[in-house]
């Protein structure tokens, strides 16, 4: 018979097959060796950002022993909050800073290591390097470097007769300059990401596009490899922008805000507002927003760009 279900001969009583009962136990086994990972996920993860959002309706403080629910005040706040709206301003011009940045020096790294004759493995190493360093320590090296008074660089202008610049104490140059330091400190980690990639692409396909007449390096690059790079590019953009976003480190130990809130940031001012400001019901708001803020763009970069995507 070829129905999983057959009938006793003697009772008449309804049996499944060895086969269905064995795909059956197949399941049940899957789902018992997945259940501790999910519940892993579920506990550090999930429930974790679920308080989050429940915190967010409520006025609690730090150190209170009551809680109120307060529904969307905490949200109705933040649409008036001039400091919010300075801080999520700040942090959009700094990630629309920070990622084609990044992405670009990655990009053009590990093009040009990987057209080297002799080492590759050392100079990705060295550019790799910065992503292995505490963001702190790199934070204060970089305020030495850019230091309007004894920084290399600023030594360097003054050497060449040009006028020296203080990133970090300018407000109109302070995002910039803490940009310049998560652009270094990712672009080491894009280059591995696009020299992966760039194993991936067939060498008969560049030999091809020789002899239909694209000589030129440039040429093959953007008519074969950018194109054939495509997944690669995709998930640099993604994965940069949510750590453009995160940005928190370098703010706090380099500028805390300043000068004047030029550099406030969404996930600074979310640090002072719950755990210097103990209102935690506001923090809590902000953080459901920032949340939603990487979600939508993490989306809207996917979306876009999956449609120019050569799989």
């Amino acid at each position: 018979m070829s129905a999983d279900v057959v009938i006793g001969a003697a009772s008449g009583t309804p049996h499944l097959r060895p086969r269905k009962l064995g795909a059956t136990l197949s399941a049940r086994l899957a789902y018992a060796f997945a259940a501790p990972s999910l519940i892993l996920l579920a506990v550090v993860m999930l429930l974790p950002i679920a308080a989050v959002i429940a915190m967010s309706f409520t006025d609690y403080r730090l150190g209170d022993l009551g809680v109120t629910f307060a529904g969307v005040e905490n949200y109705t706040k933040l649409a008036g909050d001039r400091t919010f709206w300075r801080a999520l301003t700040n942090t959009l011009v700094y990630v629309a800073m920070v990622v084609p940045g990044a992405v670009l020096l990655g990009l053009l790294l590990a093009v040009i290591i990987d057209g080297l004759d002799h080492g590759k493995a050392f100079y990705r190493l060295v550019f790799f390097l910065p992503v292995t360093a505490t963001v702190v320590a790199m934070a204060l090296v970089w305020k030495y470097l850019l230091h309007p008074n004894i920084g290399p660089f600023n030594l360097l202008l003054r050497a060449l007769g040009l006028p020296t610049i203080d990133f970090f104490s300018n407000p109109d140059l302070v995002l910039a300059g803490l940009a310049i330091i998560n652009i270094w400190s990712l672009a080491g980690f894009n280059m591995v990401l696009f020299s992966a990639g760039l194993t991936s692409v067939p060498q008969e396909l560049h030999d091809a596009a020789s002899v239909d007449g694209l000589d030129h390096p440039l040429d093959r690059f953007f008519h074969v490899t950018l194109p054939l790079l495509g997944p690669t590019t995709m998930f640099v953009i993604v994965t940069s922008t949510i750590t453009a976003f995160k940005v928190f480190d370098t703010v706090a130990v380099l500028t805390r805000g300043g000068p004047r809130g030029s550099s406030d940031v969404l996930l600074y001012t979310t640090y002072l507002e719950g755990f210097s400001y103990f209102r935690m019901g506001s923090a809590a708001a902000m953080t459901v927003v920032f949340l939603a803020v990487i979600l939508i763009f993490s989306l809207i970069q996917a979306r876009v760009l999956d449609r120019k995507v050569h799989y």
